[in-house]
This record gives C-alpha cells, structure tokens and sequence, in this order.
C-alpha cells in the first residue's frame, strides 16, 4: 500500500474538471454565467467570497485546467508587491506567456494591504490581468472598492451535508484518495462526518484522513472507521464563524434581531453560537443592554436594569457559568414588549441639533446664576412645577423656533 502522504487528502482529492467540482449550483449550474464563462474561457475579474472549505480554491483550479491562459496562484498571506510585478512582467513577455492572457489566482486577497491591493488595480483595470480573489471575509468591506467594481464577485456557500457525503464518497473511490486502503466504513458515518464539519469539506476530508491512517487493519484485513473513531477524528462539531471574521457579525445581527422580534428560541441559538465561537461574553452582555433600551425602552424599563445587571455578573463570574446569566438577560429581553420611542425620539432630536439653526433656549429657562443676571432676563418668569396642583404648571420649554415639535410619541 503506497501513498505520497507529503500532501493531504484533501488536495489530493481536488477536482480538475466542472463535472467533478461538487456543489455551488447556484452559482456553478450549466445555465449559470460562471459557469459559460469558464468554459468558454472568456473569464473576466472576479471575487470568489465564502466560508472555509466551501471549494474557492478548488474551483481556481478547475479554473486553471480549463483555461489556455497563463495561471499564476499567490497567497496574500506569503506574497507581495514584488510577486505582483514579477508576474505581470512575465503576462507581458511573449515567450513566457504567448497567449498574451494571464489568470492570477490571490488565495487569502483580504490579507493584502491597501497599496497591495492598490498595485494590483492598474493591471486589471487594463486587462494584463484576470483577477480570481478568494477571501473568507466580506469583499465589500476588506477589498479595495476599485477592484471590487472591476470585478463579479461570486458568493459561495457552506456546502451542504449532502455535498460533503458525496466528496467523501468519492474520495474513498478516487485512486489518488483512499481507494488502496482496504476501508469499511457505514453510509451513516461517513453522513456523521459531513454534519460534524458543518460544511467544511476540507475539515471532513482531513478527518476522514486521520481516522484511516490512526486505526490498526483488523484480523480480516480491514479498516474498519466506526462512528467514535469518526468523531474523535474531527473533533467537536466546528462553529461556522470565529469571532473576528465577517460571520461574527453576521451572528450577532441574528442575535440582536432575534431579540427584537420577539423569538426567545432563535435567540437563545445565536446566543450558543456565539458563545461556542469563543465570542466575549463580556461583549454579547452589552448587546443585550442595547437591546434593553433600544427594543424595549420604555415598554419595559425594568429590562434595561436587568440587563445591566447580567453585564455586571458577567464580568464579575465570567465563563462557563455567565452562559445561564447571558441566557436570562437576553430572554428577558426577547420576551419584553417592546417600544423604540426613546430610540426615535433622541435620533430625530439629535438629526434636528446638528442639522439646523434650532433657536434660544428661552429666556426663563436659563440659570440665574449670579447676582445682576436678572436684569438680563436669565430665569425672569419661571414656574416651578411644584407650587402648582398636581406638580404641573404649563409653560414654554422648547425654542421659539421648534415650537410644536414632536420628539417622543407616546404608545
């Protein structure tokens, strides 16, 4: 039994062709324009933006296998401008590239710097290049806005359980996989497999790997994976997001709004997530104190208390036990009625502050505070709400000018 295990399974395993390529028909179908475009081999700049393992780079070297262009990979990570030059000279040099077109694949394109990335513009917005960017994080964000209107970019999915099974599948047939080992291994747990990656293939693949290289052939010759070798292979299911990356957002958005709409389940979800993403808890108790004023407001102010309490206790107890009072807090939160008339009335007064000329403060409101200033009208007039029936008394608050003005509305 013999196999080069300098590379893993996962690279071995990768698809040379689009019939291959497993996944992605939304955007990979045969009706799709990526699709007519790669084979054709009339490519034009693009982003490709998803999750780990969801076929990115798999699919810049279908890419590359199909093209009759020059295909240069570099990783943002390892490379740099000299490597841009480096490889723009060589597109222009027609003995080194005689079909006078040039793919260059950037792996990780978010990592680059701004004059990184600001070497690559002039290049392709000249055509010397055909820009293929991967990037985890959300290009509209970490990628320079030049490139980004000179190039389509691509969404990729997390693949599905359904797609993972069928690239480990595969894998155990492919000559350049695991063909030559004598392997027996259920449907179910090669499914076990795909639902513990989370759509990561190049995890389940890994996975697969280790268990077939660390389990001992049997009497019968075999190697048999059963579903606790496949577990302890891949470890605990992997959280789609890590607290840095634009899914992080993605989440807490989800978390917030779940709040806000009243649903204590999707909440309590996104609060797991999180929280097993090793977000701070420190940070999601002060999303929850948000969503105490903000969504609740004045429909519940009690929420707010609670909810500064459970950010007080979190930094106080910390982790594992501050999940139960996140948990708590942001139920509280979610099964509040709400109201965000505080929310509107502050920003609409504060859009009137800064946007206008919103008059004086009335003369008798102002603070007679020396002696003589009376003389100038400074608090001449003032009622106080106390001497009157009832603690109330009517009079002018407002500037002549935003008389009549409505911050707060009343539910």
């Amino acid at each position: 039994m013999t196999m080069d295990l300098t590379k893993p399974l996962a690279y071995r395993v990768r698809p040379k062709t689009l019939e291959e390529f497993v996944g992605q028909e939304e955007v990979l179908g045969k009706n799709k324009i990526l699709y007519r475009t790669i084979v054709a081999d009339r490519l034009s700049s693009i982003v490709l933006w998803g999750p780990t393992g969801c076929g990115k780079t798999s699919l810049a070297k279908v890419i590359s296998n199909t093209t009759k262009a020059k295909f240069v990979h570099l990783n943002a990570v390892t490379a740099g401008v000299s490597d841009i030059k480096k490889t723009v000279d060589e597109a222009k040099n027609p003995i080194l590239n005689p079909s006078g077109k040039c793919i260059l694949f950037i792996d990780e394109i978010h990592r680059f710097n701004k004059l990184q990335q600001d070497a690559l513009l002039p290049y392709v917005e000249n055509g010397t290049v055909i820009l293929i960017g991967a990037t985890t994080e959300n290009p509209y964000f970490e990628v320079n806005k030049a490139l980004i209107s000179r190039s389509m970019v691509v969404k990729l999915s997390p693949l599905t359980e359904e797609n993972v099974y069928t690239i480990l599948k595969n894998a155990l047939s492919n000559p350049e996989g695991l063909k030559s080992y004598n392997i027996k291994i259920k449907d179910e747990t090669l499914k076990t497999i795909a639902k513990l990656s989370s759509g990561d293939v190049r995890v389940a693949l890994n996975g697969l790997e280790i268990a077939v290289l660390t389990t001992p052939v049997d009497k019968d010759g075999y190697i048999t994976i059963t579903d606790e070798i496949a577990a302890e292979s891949l470890g605990k299911k992997r959280i789609m997001f890590d607290k840095g990356g634009d899914a992080h957002f993605d989440n807490i958005s989800a978390f917030i709004k779940s709040m806000r709409g009243s649903d204590p389940d999707a909440t309590v979800f996104y609060l797991a997530r999180a929280i097993e993403a090793g977000e701070d808890p420190v940070f999601l108790a002060r999303r929850i104190v948000i969503a105490a004023a903000e969504e609740v407001g004045l429909a519940n102010p009690q929420a707010l208390v609670v909810a500064n309490s459970a950010l007080q206790a979190t930094t106080v107890v910390g982790m594992p036990e501050a999940r139960i009072i996140l948990s708590e807090a942001a139920i509280y939160v979610a099964t509040s009625k709400k109201s965000n008339s505080a929310y509107l009335a502050i920003d609409k007064a504060l859009k009137d502050v800064r946007n206008g000329d919103t008059g004086e403060i009335p003369m008798h409101l102002r603070n007679n505070v020396a002696k003589g200033m009376e003389q100038f009208n400074y608090g001449v007039g003032y009622k106080y709400p106390h001497d009157y029936p009832n603690h109330y008394v009517e009079q002018q608050y407002l500037p002549d000018k935003m008389l009549g003005t409505t911050y707060y509305q009343e539910e």
